[in-house]
């Protein structure tokens, strides 16, 4: 699936890492330890300008790669976890989801 932005609510650890997220109306617990890596942003889109001193948070945005599985599987079975990308606004803590990878999952004919 490609990628996209929406709103989702996410429940940190005291550290700042990922552990419960709530998305679509249904709750999804962390299942795997999450990755988290910075990617640069195009803040000129988004922004009129950029404050002095305010490049890291400007610049920067901080990305978590999290497998998750819902918290009441659907049907009683086992289900594979779900891999998305989810990405925080330093400034006011939001949260937004940005890819539900599903490319590495094997396809039948």
């Amino acid at each position: 699936m490609g990628m996209f932005s929406q709103s989702v609510d996410v429940e940190c650890t005291a550290e700042g890492v990922p552990q419960r997220l709530l998305w679509a109306g249904l709750s999804y617990a962390v299942c795997a330890e999450p990755v988290r890596w910075y990617e640069r942003r195009q803040w000129w889109t988004e922004e009129s300008r950029a404050p002095l001193g305010s490049g890291p948070g400007l610049v920067d945005h901080e990305i978590w790669r999290v497998q998750v599985l819902p918290d009441h599987p659907v049907g009683g079975g086992q289900e594979e976890p779900l891999t998305l990308d989810l990405t925080r606004h330093i400034q006011s803590g939001r949260w937004r989801l940005l890819r539900i990878h599903d490319a590495l999952r094997p396809r039948t004919a």
